[in-house]
């Protein structure tokens, strides 16, 4: 990358963000770090993907059933506000952390036991209240694996190889999500058994990377005086050399948008807006999911290496969302049961395991500041939680006012172009 040019010297450009990787620039990462990366993701995507989409509505199935739906509502609602904060904190904490075990295991390890213990305390829950709480307390310590977990590859591996790494974690992140239902789905009748199984999977989520391919100590690396600037620094939103962030963020933002506007609703699109049974809707998903996962895990795969290859990250990440946005208006030109499976293919397979791969290398290039890379990669997530939570609520919008679901699509498609071309503004990276 471009240094940063001296006092009084013009350029059109701006400066470039700092390097994020401690690693020399010709070191390869030992394949045990790719490893971990990937068992790591997959232990804690999938006891989060198994809880809130069948344990948690089949645990309070049996707590409070006349109350399931509007509770449900609740815990997304609450634990995405939960997530957002500790996004932040123990990003910022793990930014500051001197330890013989280096800054990011420590809060792994901790991660991995909290969560671990509140899955186990939701087998013992007996009200909503006490659901809702442990299930806040869940979401917290789980960004304590989450942030640290993914600030490791800039950490640990030379900028030439991140779109590999990215793209290493991603499958990873992809296996875990598809398994997690698979499994929970047979413990749906006792999901305090479920609830078990995934307890002793996120514990081990942490200390995998700590047996696997532990970090050096840094013990001795000088820590921030504390002062009004360390805490802007590490505890509020980047302030300078920032424009790629935020350009990289909101284009990331309004491509998990569009994808979720439609995703929250298939079944309702397939029976009310397609005129499908719920049997045939049923389906319907289940096929999708399995285009969506095969497509999205061999094009996931792939896209990281290509795009290290050639040295770009932006063609791809812009392609990708140029592609979702064509995959959305395939249903609204051919309003047939069939083209959500063209979608599906498209959108959800190609173009999001394309994005998913490229877009964290690339968020990679964009962080403004190297000692609070942990920090600012978890201000990053918070687009996905954000565009998961905006998804639906600009469909229930459209829905309310146009009486049907299929101005979505479109929508939703210049949702798409509209984040491609704050991707393609990004001035800091290829």
């Amino acid at each position: 990358m471009s240094s940063v040019p001296p006092p009084g010297d013009r350029t059109d450009a701006p400066a470039a963000p700092l390097s994020t990787s401690a690693a020399p620039v010709g070191a390869r990462p030992p394949l045990r770090l790719a490893v971990a990366l990937v068992i790591g993701g997959i232990l804690w995507i999938g006891p989060y993907i198994a809880s809130i989409t069948v344990l948690l509505p089949a645990r309070l199935e049996i707590v409070a059933p006349d109350s399931k739906v509007q509770v449900i509502a609740t815990l997304a609602i609450v634990g995405s506000i939960v997530a957002l904060l500790a996004n932040i904190v123990f990003g910022a904490f793990s930014d500051l952390t001197r330890s013989r075990l280096g800054k990011r295991t420590p809060w792994m390890l901790l991660g991995s036991a909290i969560t671990g213990l509140s899955l186990f305390a939701l087998t013992r829950a007996e009200s909503v209240t006490a659901i809702v709480v442990v299930w806040c307390v869940f979401q917290f310590f789980l960004n304590a694996i989450v942030a640290p977990l993914v600030a490791v590859i800039p950490d640990r591996v030379p900028e030439r190889m991140r779109g590999t790494y990215s793209a290493v974690y991603g499958v990873g992140f992809m296996v875990g999500a598809a398994a997690a239902n698979i499994v929970a789905s047979r413990f749906v009748a006792n999901p305090t058994d479920g609830f078990m199984i995934m307890a002793i999977a996120i514990l081990f989520s942490g200390p995998v990377l700590a047996l696997l391919a532990p970090d050096k100590s840094n013990a001795g690396e000088p820590r921030p005086a504390f002062s009004r600037d360390m805490l802007l620094t590490n505890f509020s939103f980047p302030r300078r050399g920032a424009r790629d962030f935020y350009l990289a963020m909101f284009g990331k933002l309004l491509f998990v948008l569009a994808m979720f506007a439609i995703t929250g609703y298939q079944l309702y699109i397939f029976t009310d807006h397609l005129g499908m049974d719920a049997v045939g809707a049923g389906a319907m998903i289940a096929t999708m999911a399995t285009v969506q996962l095969v497509l999205s895990l061999i094009f996931g795969a792939v896209a990281g290496p290509v795009s290290d290859r050639v040295g770009r990250r932006k063609i791809f990440v812009i392609g990708s969302m140029l592609l979702m946005a064509v995959s959305l208006l395939v249903p609204f030109v051919w309003p047939q049961p069939v083209a959500m499976v063209v979608f599906a293919a498209l959108g959800l397979g190609v173009a999001s395991g394309v994005f998913n791969s490229v877009d964290q290398a690339l968020n990679y290039d964009v962080l403004p500041n190297a000692e609070a890379a942990a920090k600012d990669l978890g201000i990053l997530n918070m687009a996905n939680t954000g565009g998961q939570i905006l998804g639906p609520v600009v469909m229930g919008v459209v829905i309310s006012v146009t009486g049907g679901y299929g101005a979505g699509f479109p929508i939703a498609a210049g949702i798409a172009v509209v984040g491609a071309v704050l991707i393609s503004r990004i001035r800091s990276a290829r």
